[in-house]
């Protein structure tokens, strides 16, 4: 069995001149988060053990989201315990 090195981060002599590496951030997250707060969008948020919860974002900051849910308790969720957000596709009453 022949081994193929791995020419990853941790070898930076054999990484591509020119190119950059890209951002860790895009800046692009607040302005989506905004967004949909602003648009009362209904949104699914899967958590990391697997439940996901309905109701639109009603306020968010660097470490938490704000899930606002119809005739349930309103949920303060730490954004470690994303594993996503998407767009429910539904229309908010």
């Amino acid at each position: 069995m022949k081994l193929m090195p791995f020419h990853g981060q941790g070898t930076p002599n054999l990484a591509h001149k020119g190119r950059s590496v890209p951002p860790v951030e895009t800046s692009q997250e607040a302005t989506y988060l905004r967004a949909l707060g602003e648009k009362q969008t209904p949104v699914n948020i899967k958590l990391a053990d697997g439940e996901v919860v309905s109701g639109w974002i009603e306020y968010y900051d660097q470490n938490m989201v704000r899930l606002t849910r119809d005739g349930q308790p309103n949920l303060f969720i730490f954004k470690h315990e994303i594993m996503y957000i998407a767009e429910d596709g539904a229309k908010r009453k």
